[in-house]
């Protein structure tokens, strides 16, 4: 019987990259259905009821038509899809958490929604690290300062350097696929590590508090929970000690930006550096755009070629299970991931 399969890719994980991935690993015959999603030409939002998707619902609901799986990274599952999808029963989100679904109403609907955790774990850790130096040693500062004629012997001064890596504690604030990376990264460096996760015990745990007041360089690797909504505010940045460099790669909801720009104003941070933000695009007039020493990405912290890559594979590897009939190596419905 031949399997009916959409590939809703996009301008990053794109539908050859599914399409490799699914006619290596899946047996059988395979009906392949191409959808193109916007992305990131055109940036993701709120969708119905689901975040950070395209906003495609009506060409989803068409090109889902007859499809028994679905394989995307942006495309919005919600329930109007779901009503208007009465064939699919699995839907495959190649990103580490299906933010971009709605799993209350596909398990009602009998759609197992499957998802790639770890997929950019490599790339987001690189992207930490190049950030920590980027924000130590006023790289983009310096660039932009030489790019426009300007030669700033000044940032040599005792006061306007950073701190070393080498000999420094570093605080990671989650200790994931991503934060353990970054963690074996550091040592290369010659740094102490200190972790706050309450979900894992290793060397170096210790309570947010101890880890604030000891670390010179602090990175969030957590998810964004209702539990670390907000978990580093002005309190908690004024625990670090002057000097400090605070990294956030993970999710804008985990830091109070604001609190963030008013310890690099003062100078109580020496420099801060993000790749996500509580609003995306950033507006214009916010206070991130002239705020000092602070180094700034567009979310890309998880993007290079091998990300994508792994993100096809992941899923497809899902699909070949469900095909065979195997249980889902990464279910997130709870009921379908119990039975």
């Amino acid at each position: 019987m031949t399997l009916r399969v959409l590939t809703a890719g996009d301008h990053f994980v794109e539908n050859r990259l599914f399409i490799d991935a699914l006619r290596r690993e899946v047996p059988g015959e395979v009906e392949i259905r191409e959808l193109t999603l916007p992305w990131p030409v055109v940036p993701f939002g709120r969708v119905g009821e689901v975040d950070e998707a395209s906003d495609v619902e009506d060409e989803l609901i068409e090109a889902l038509r007859g499809v028994e799986v679905c394989v995307t990274q942006m495309a919005p599952l919600t329930r109007r899809v779901l009503s208007a999808s009465p064939d699919l029963r699995l839907f495959s989100v190649s990103r580490g958490g299906p933010v971009n679904a709605n799993l209350e109403a596909a398990t009602e609907a009998g759609v197992a929604v499957t998802f790639a955790p770890g997929r950019n774990a490599v790339a987001t850790a690189e992207h930490t690290m190049s950030m920590l130096l980027a924000a130590t040693r006023r790289i983009p500062q310096t660039h932009a300062d030489l790019a426009s004629g300007v030669w700033r012997g000044d940032y040599y001064r005792y006061e306007m350097v950073g701190p070393e890596l080498d000999g420094s504690t570093v605080g990671l604030v989650g200790y994931g696929a991503i934060g353990r990376r970054v963690s074996r990264m550091l040592a290369g460096f010659g740094a102490r590590v200190l972790v706050h996760d309450p979900y894992v015990d290793v060397p170096g745990k210790v309570g947010l508090d101890e880890l604030l007041t000891r670390s010179r360089f602090v990175s969030l690797h957590a998810r964004a929970t209702p539990e670390t909504a907000g978990m580093i505010g002005a309190a908690e940045i004024a625990r670090m000690p002057a000097g400090s460099v605070l990294v956030n790669c993970a999710r804008g909801a985990l830091l109070d930006y604001d609190a963030m720009c008013d310890a690099l104003d003062s100078g109580h941070l020496f420099g801060a550096a993000v790749d996500v933000f509580p609003e995306e695009p950033i507006p214009a007039g916010s206070r991130l755009l002239t705020t000092p020493n602070l180094v700034m990405t567009p979310h890309l912290a998880g993007a290079s070629k091998e990300t994508a890559i792994k993100a096809a594979r992941i899923v497809s590897a899902d699909v070949a299970r469900y095909v065979r009939g195997e249980p889902l190596a990464h279910c997130a419905n709870p009921a379908f991931a119990a039975s």
